[in-house]
């Protein structure tokens, strides 16, 4: 049963052609990872199924009666509720049946016999359903789910405003699992969770009993629960039967067999076309010749198979700096209300740090306390000499109006046109992304503007907050290798042990120091 049917769906921006006569199917059960290149257009394809783009041409055909959840990379929270309250929210269809059972039994008061045998009827069939649904256990569902993705930890009772984005992703995370639909839709749902509940989460999926469609850029745990690999690929969707592993066998496969058959191809041609030179001349072979011609003129022409751009990522040195880069004394972070108790610690050159810990236990504030863009709660941080920091700041700049080229350019105004776009085509960006704006870039896409910045300048202390989130697999292969390479000393926060185990020297964990309960 198709629970989804996508037809020659086509969609662009301007000149930037994202779909092309795409075709994709949902069935009942299945787990679809949705994959391809940052920029490719797995967001906006999600958006078009979701209806919040309209296609150009092609069309949308859902099953009747399936309930859709969608998780976008950029959902929001209202102000003013409480993490209880907002989850509260994912039963509002159920509240909604008790209230209308309520009614019933109030109305009861002045029918008939025949009318209130039918209201218990219909009374009755609403409260099996609510018990059906678990709806006079809701407060144990809840506290189950949210303690699996580590809510509980923050207090349910918190205010969603305090939260950080790694929180609120969280709650509406949890909110969505706890609402049940029959197809789950999720962008990047690990980009904010630590590794503990990325465990939960994958256990979960595995073992989900309805649909889902994944993006996800997180390899194993998208290779844990998928059974279903859908390609974006220059427009065209693709479909694989199995998981990532598989998918890979069958696409280098495929590319072989594309780029043998243009190679054949090619050297037909070229044995056609040296003997209609050598014979369309004389007389007697001419008519062999022209024979010649009309087959090359019927021959479909195979284009030759386009390799992907891959990036080049490399971050400029700068001069030697002192011994110690970064000594703090007694250190408590916070803004009004302290995380953490006092801690005292050194980053000495060379060192490749990782700082990890659950969401909102100080990470970010961590770094930005190190740089002096907040101040600590109390205590002292000192920095070396000679330092040259190089900051990768978390989700800056989305809904800046400005193109990726003038981004970039405001920040190297010397540069000439030329090489504003070689610098950014280094990083993996066609000539459309460097022209759009970095509002409607894709995650990954506005990633590597913000890093092409910072590898353009000399640094010798690089300081990154999870600059893995939204890359695809060869982009943040690629920025794996190029900090082992990397001289200098580097502070990253990450969440992705898969990404910085290979080349840190040195782990903080941010629980070790907090002064709530983990």
């Amino acid at each position: 049963m198709s629970l989804l049917t996508v037809q020659n769906v086509t969609h662009g921006f301007g000149a930037r052609q994202i779909l092309e006569d795409a075709s994709f199917r949902l069935l009942k059960g299945e787990h679809i990872g949705l994959i391809g290149a940052n920029g490719e257009g797995k967001s906006t394809f999600l958006n078009i199924i979701t209806g919040k783009i309209m296609p150009d041409e092609g069309n949308i055909t859902w099953s009747r009666h399936v309930t859709v959840g969608y998780l976008d990379q950029h959902s929001v929270l209202k102000k003013g509720m409480t993490i209880r309250q907002v989850l509260h929210t994912a039963f509002d269809h159920m509240y909604k049946l008790e209230q209308d059972m309520l009614k019933l039994y109030e109305d009861m008061a002045d029918a008939d016999e025949k009318k209130i045998n039918a209201m218990m009827e219909e009374a009755g069939e609403i409260q099996q359903i609510l018990e059906t649904g678990g709806f006079y256990q809701l407060d144990s569902k809840i506290e189950e789910v949210a303690g699996g993705l580590g809510l509980n930890d923050v207090g349910l009772d918190r205010d969603v405003a305090d939260l950080s984005g790694g929180q609120r992703t969280k709650v509406l995370l949890v909110k969505l699992l706890l609402e049940n639909p029959s197809i789950l839709i999720l962008d990047e749902p690990t980009n904010y969770l630590d590794h503990p509940h990325i465990v939960w989460l994958t256990r979960y999926l595995s073992e989900y009993e309805n649909a889902f469609i994944l993006v996800s850029h997180d390899m194993e745990f998208l290779n844990s629960v998928v059974n279903v690999i859908y390609n974006l690929d220059g427009g065209n969707l693709t479909r694989y039967t199995g998981d990532y592993e598989n998918f890979k066998r069958m696409y280098q496969i495929q590319k072989e067999q594309e780029l043998k058959a243009y190679q054949r191809q090619q050297a037909e041609i070229e044995k056609l076309e040296d003997f209609i030179a050598r014979n369309k001349a004389r007389v007697a072979t001419r008519g062999m010749a022209n024979s010649r011609q009309k087959q090359l003129d019927k021959m479909e022409i195979l284009e030759r198979p386009q390799e992907k751009i891959k990036p080049e990522f490399s971050f400029l040195m700068a001069r030697t700096p002192s011994r110690f880069i970064v000594e703090a004394k007694d250190l408590v972070l916070g803004y009004d209300t302290p995380l953490t108790k006092p801690v005292s610690f050194t980053l000495e050159r060379g060192e490749k740090v990782a700082v990890i810990g659950t969401n909102g236990l100080g990470k970010t504030t961590l770094l930005k306390t190190i740089l002096g863009k907040i101040q600590p709660v109390s205590g002292r941080v000192s920095l070396g000499d000679y330092l040259y920091p190089g900051y990768f700041e978390q989700e800056a700049g989305r809904d800046s109006e400005a193109t990726a080229l003038d981004t970039f350019w405001a920040e190297f105004p010397s540069m000439e046109n030329r090489e504003v776009r070689l610098c950014l085509a280094k990083c993996g960006l066609t000539n459309e992304h460097i022209t759009s704006q970095m509002r409607v870039l894709s995650g990954g896409e506005n990633a590597k503007v913000r890093l092409a910045i910072v590898m353009n300048r000399e640094h010798n202390w690089l300081v990154l907050d999870e600059p893995t989130n939204h890359l695809d697999v060869d982009a943040k292969e690629e920025l794996k290798r190029a900090l082992s390479d990397y001289p200098g000393t580097v502070l990253l926060v990450s969440h992705d042990p898969s990404f910085y185990e290979s080349f840190v020297t040195r782990i903080i964990n941010v629980e070790d120091w907090t002064t709530k309960i983990v």
